[in-house]
């Protein structure tokens, strides 16, 4: 295991719109406040959702039609090889039946009455993502180049 320790930075409170893709708002909050490191929660409503299995080097979709729950979104803020923004995050979410599903976020998923998001800025980090041959995949890099 590698870690890195952080000072906690700002905590933004967001209200997301019906209508809008879930992934792309929380990324234009983190780019507009300016934030390259933190975490987030997220709750609310969707008209849909997109959520993705990863296997062997990509993520399966799964497609959710109607009107779902967000029960849990969580995920973190990071570079992507010192430059592009990256939203990792995990969903659950559930019907009316009290049924869930989850998996990785994709775009896709679109905000039906609301979604409410909370951000937290690691204030004094870098937080890199670089590319993995073995995974396919921009996993975390902790400052040491692996």
């Amino acid at each position: 295991m590698k870690a890195l320790e952080a000072k906690l930075g700002r905590v933004i409170f967001a209200r997301l719109f019906e209508n809008e893709d879930l992934l792309e708002a929380i990324s234009n909050t983190a780019k507009q406040r300016g934030i390259k490191a933190g975490f987030f929660i997220l709750i609310g409503t969707l008209k849909k959702a997109k959520l993705g299995f990863y296997r062997q080097g990509k993520y399966e979709p799964i497609q959710v039609d109607g009107h779902v729950e967000i029960v849990s979104c969580m995920g973190n803020i990071s570079l992507k090889e010192e430059r592009e923004l990256v939203v990792h995050a995990h969903i659950s979410v559930s019907n009316e039946k009290g049924e869930v599903l989850g998996g990785h976020l994709l775009p896709g998923c679109v905000v039906a009455v609301t979604a409410e998001l909370v951000l937290v800025e690691a204030a004094d980090l870098k937080l890199q993502r670089k590319f993995d041959e073995e995974t396919k995949l921009y996993l975390l890099s902790l400052d040491d180049g692996s």
